[in-house]
């Protein structure tokens, strides 16, 4: 499978999973996602999805500090709500697959209700982000938000290349261009992402 190469350049997101570690799917329950496998999860890659991951590296990190981030163990909150026409559910779906966090359509728990990865997901939520992350734990949260817009205009100029007055050159360099688009992103990852510590 062939992809660009800055996907290898791009930091992994690592997270302890004890359901991972009790059902015996990886040693000790460490998780390490890639962006690749994001991409995968998505089918593509796009301002949304980069924007998404960088959200959960960033606000994972400042959440946690230097202590691995608890897959399982984090409450995810979404300002905008599925039918808002923005690309809410390709962020949410990213960020379910990273955090383990869901609505109600995950692992449900055993029966003592242990290892539950639902009612952890909440859309339209009452925050003044994009995002909000929140330790089960001990309740500490972070608020994040995602402005592509400071250094790539995705909507823009660059969607010309198929629309109708575009040319053969234009769609054949396309892709190119588009994930020349995404890495900057990823190389400006700190004036796309802000995070606020509650």
């Amino acid at each position: 499978m062939k992809y660009p190469g800055f996907f290898d350049e791009i930091e992994h997101i690592v997270l302890k999973d004890d359901l991972s570690e009790f059902l015996g799917a990886t040693e000790g329950g460490i998780i390490d996602i890639s962006y690749l496998e994001i991409v995968k999860m998505a089918g593509h890659s796009c301002g949304v999805v980069s924007g998404a991951y960088l959200m959960a590296l960033k606000g994972l990190k400042a959440l946690y500090g230097k202590e691995l981030p608890q897959r399982g163990q984090i409450k995810v909150e979404l300002k905008s709500t599925l039918d808002a026409g923005d690309n809410t559910g390709v962020t949410a779906q990213e960020l379910s697959n990273i955090t383990g966090a869901t609505t109600d359509t995950g692992f449900h728990g055993l029966p003592d209700g242990k290892y539950n990865r639902r009612d952890l997901m909440f859309f339209g939520a009452n925050i003044p982000s994009d995002v909000r992350f929140t330790r089960l734990d001990i309740g500490k949260s972070v608020d994040i938000n995602y402005t592509p817009g400071k250094v790539v205009d995705p909507k823009g100029t660059l969607m010309t290349a198929i629309g109708p007055e575009s040319t053969d050159e234009s769609r054949s360099t396309f892709p190119l261009r588009w994930q020349k688009m995404v890495k900057k992103i990823f190389d400006n990852a700190d004036q796309v992402i802000e995070v606020v510590q509650n």
